[in-house]
């Protein structure tokens, strides 16, 4: 592992390789006018310290908390045959009072 600045430090992945996208949904964007907290889809290595540097890094704001949950892949079929969706990891990050993040 190299000791780059940019780099993280936990799973040595870069800050846009840990997140990878954010959630906007309806429940995502009342989540964020009225806890100030935003919702990342993110690398299933990542633990809650790397994506918090990693959003801090980003997004250059301040981060209070963050909360993990590991989804599983849904059932999905075409014709005769059943697949499934990849399984992916989501984080709930809580910011700070004076930070927002702008995604429109």
């Amino acid at each position: 592992m190299s000791n780059s600045a940019d780099e993280i430090a936990g799973c040595g992945l870069e800050p846009h390789q840990i997140i990878l996208r954010p959630l906007v949904t309806e429940k995502g964007m009342h989540r964020s006018t009225r806890n100030n907290a935003y919702a990342f889809e993110v690398n299933r290595a990542a633990n809650k310290h790397d994506i918090r540097r990693a959003v801090e890094a980003l997004f250059d704001v301040k981060v209070v908390a963050v909360n993990t949950q590991n989804r599983k892949g849904k059932p999905r079929r075409t014709r005769m045959y059943i697949g499934y969706t990849s399984d992916w990891k989501k984080a709930v990050v809580k910011l700070d009072a004076e930070h927002r993040i702008d995604f429109f």
